[in-house]
């Protein structure tokens, strides 16, 4: 799968991902009012609106990147219908040609990771018939409980040609709590590093891993060492735009062929309309104001890139 990735990041010519991550208060009121018209203000409703934002959006970037990657918790949040609306999404973004990272965070004891990696990246065997869950092509994975936790994913990723992304440093503003502690001298999160390097080798595929990190853009200096640590691995960068990361300070994130990243950015591509630099667009052309988004946020990564 990450040989796909890959291909699609060469052909647009965009290391990005849009995080579909939708909240009520990002959808424009006449999109909401429509589902709600349907369905009430339920969570039927809810998930319908959820549902026909992310459409729309879809339907104006999926020319211009490799990849969408849904929050699942954005769509629990809304019950049994909001995550029909993330599997609804899922096979769109699939129609469309996307790869499609599902932002789940899993990891748990051995059984209970096996049964996760099932969910999302693999299939299950109910009677004669084998189905598939969620689809979605990589998943994104807390590696908290240790190899117990992680060996799951790493078999699903071997035998359905699917990948993963392995937490390393976090952008929120309290993950140093735990992963900047030192252990023998090391910061945490490097160790982790280490450690996902390690898995890495046993899912090659081409040059580079099915086993791939996130790094936020929030901490440069962390994701140069952390590039050097794990030069065989996909870095998923979250944390650009809205929360901080700047284009400038992604450049080491990449390796020296321009490859080895993906930078995400969520709101600040599906709320684009709400932004001043977007607002003339209005809440009636949200997605069109995603579409300008997406464009700059391309251009300032290309151009940071060509000068490092």
């Amino acid at each position: 799968m990450i040989e796909k990735l890959i291909a699609k990041i060469q052909e647009t010519k965009a290391p990005v991902v849009v995080g579909l991550d939708p909240m009520l208060a990002y959808i424009p009121e006449q999109v909401k009012a429509a589902a709600f018209a349907e369905f009430g203000e339920t969570l039927e409703g809810a998930a319908e609106a959820v549902w026909q934002f992310n459409r729309a959006i879809v339907d104006e970037v999926y020319d211009l990147i490799p990849a969408v990657k849904p929050q699942i918790a954005m769509y629990e949040q809304f019950g049994i219908p909001g995550l029909q609306a993330f599997k609804r999404t899922v096979d769109y973004c699939h129609e469309k040609g996307l790869v499609v990272i599902g932002d789940v965070k899993r990891g748990d004891i051995g059984s209970t990771s096996a049964a996760y990696a099932t969910a999302h990246l693999g299939s299950v065997q109910v009677g004669s018939a084998q189905l598939v869950p969620f689809g979605e092509d990589f998943a994104t994975v807390n590696p908290y409980l240790g190899s117990d936790g992680v060996k799951p994913f790493l078999e699903v990723c071997k035998s359905e040609d699917k990948g993963i992304f392995v937490l390393v440093k976090t952008s929120n503003p309290s993950s140093g709590e735990f992963q900047d502690r030192l252990v023998d001298g090391k910061p945490l999160y490097e160790l982790v590093g280490e450690k996902v390097a390690e898995w890495a080798e046993t899912c090659m595929n081409g040059q580079y891993s099915e086993v791939g990190a996130v790094v936020g853009a929030t901490y440069p200096e962390m994701g140069k060492v952390l590039r050097k640590v794990m030069p065989k691995s996909f870095i998923l960068v979250p944390g650009y735009g809205a929360q901080g990361g700047k284009a400038a300070d992604l450049v080491h994130y990449f390796n020296e062929d321009g490859l080895g990243a993906i930078v995400n950015s969520s709101r600040g591509i599906i709320a684009a309309y709400r932004q001043e630099k977007y607002a003339a667009f209005g809440p009636e052309h949200f997605a069109q104001a995603s579409r300008a988004a997406v464009g700059d946020m391309i251009a300032d990564i290309n151009q940071a890139l060509e000068n490092r």
